[in-house]
């Protein structure tokens, strides 16, 4: 959106979150938002009337407030319960992202054990190795497009071994990805996508029934065992749950990678330091985090019950969206918060959320970034863009910030 269009618009669509054009410009238009209006009228389609939050203060705020629920079962009676707008929704989003305490603890316990500090260190060794595999591929060609060669297959193959998981199924996991990612109520992609979740479904039946007949010590086989106790978890929460842990074990680490790879070459000083510093690359990541968040909108939360914010009634059932990548370039917490600066202090970003719905994964992202671009860096310290900066494009998704290729030589 240009600037005379910015100034036009009353109400945000889904469809214009999810465009290019919007992503090309966001940083500005948050830029005014925080200024004028942080909170900003949208309009969801089925989802009905919703508001964009754009400081971060008040995202903090909200992202702890139980007056917003994730599971809309909390919010509506049975009488106004929306239709699903897909035939397979309800097999897939009965996950923990989904719910709200207590079952939101029960749930996430089941997982959360997988993801100690203790257990993630282990795979520090298997990071590496894959690694140093993917890079042993495509360093003779001096060449690569860093999503499709490096940045995707390294965390899918890490959580399908978590997951226990056949690596050849990993193509079909970033198709249905995209799919239950895609925010678009537009009827022809309703349609693909479900058709799209259909397929991960019937893939989800024959993977657990394989599991039932030969249980390993994988994730999944821990998860199907805490199935058939019964009390701990359903057959849809099974379900969903898998689904969650393929999507969201890879998604975010493919944009952290991507994203701070492009912020380094478009920030040559930045790139020059790490190389000559490599002792920041803790701090490196984390910027990235904060300038590009790999998930620039929140999934939905629903009002509860009213509330006063800005001056503005927030109604029950209103939906509620937080941007963290506007968060995170607010001007009142962050110094030169449009700098990309990876000796930045004191750097309190919201990448991975706040409160009971922080990033189960956070420690295994950084891990596998920390790993994946040691290891380019060490191994390519030539890299470049290949190509303008301007070529660059920015995938049209609701949640996520992703572009669609990075094409660097070495």
């Amino acid at each position: 959106m240009s600037s005379k269009e910015k100034k036009s618009v009353t109400i945000l669509t889904e469809s214009q979150l999810s465009s290019r054009a919007f992503k090309d410009e966001a940083y500005e238009f948050y830029k005014e938002l925080r200024k004028s209006q942080p909170l900003y009228p949208l309009s969801l389609g089925a989802l009905g009337k919703g508001w964009l939050i754009s400081r971060y203060d008040d995202a903090i705020h909200l992202l702890k407030n139980e007056k917003l629920k994730k599971n809309y079962e909390n919010v509506f009676t049975a009488k106004e319960k929306r239709p699903a707008l897909l035939k397979n929704e309800e097999t897939l989003t009965k996950h923990m992202l989904n719910s709200d305490p207590p079952d939101h603890n029960r749930l996430r316990t089941l997982v959360q054990k997988a993801f100690t500090h203790r257990m993630i260190l282990q795979l520090e060794d298997k990071i590496q190795h894959i690694a140093d595999s993917l890079l042993d591929k495509v360093q003779p060609n001096k060449f690569m497009n860093l999503v499709d060669d490096y940045a995707f297959p390294l965390p899918i193959i890490v959580i399908s071994e978590m997951l226990g998981i056949p690596l050849e199924d990993r193509q079909k996991f970033r198709v249905w990805s995209q799919a239950i990612i895609d925010f678009s109520d537009a009827p022809e992609r309703l349609q693909e996508n479900d058709h799209l979740l259909g397929e991960f479904v019937e893939y989800l039946e024959s993977l657990v029934r394989k599991k039932r007949r030969e249980p390993a010590g994988d994730l999944i086989s821990a998860l199907i065992q805490a199935e058939s106790e019964g009390t701990q978890l359903s057959t849809e929460e099974l379900y969903s749950m898998i689904m969650l842990l393929i999507v969201a074990g890879h998604e975010t680490t493919v944009n952290l990678i991507t994203n701070m790879t492009y912020a380094l070459m478009c920030h040559h000083d930045q790139l020059e330091k790490l190389r000559q510093q490599p002792d920041l690359m803790n701090s490196a990541i984390e910027e990235a985090l904060r300038f590009h968040s790999p998930v620039e909108l929140t999934t939905i939360r629903w009002t509860a019950e009213p509330f006063i914010l800005h001056g503005q009634e927030i109604k029950r059932k209103d939906v509620i969206i937080i941007s963290l990548a506007s968060a995170n370039r607010d001007e009142k917490i962050f110094p030169n918060a449009d700098i990309f600066d990876i000796e930045r202090k004191n750097n309190r970003h919201i990448a991975f959320g706040h409160g009971n719905h922080f990033c189960l994964g956070a420690q295994l992202a950084r891990l596998e970034a920390k790993i994946a671009m040691s290891t380019l860096l060490r191994r390519c310290p030539n890299i470049q863009l290949k190509g303008e900066k301007k070529q660059m494009k920015w995938k049209g998704n609701f949640l996520m910030r992703a572009l669609e290729e990075l094409p660097i030589s070495f």
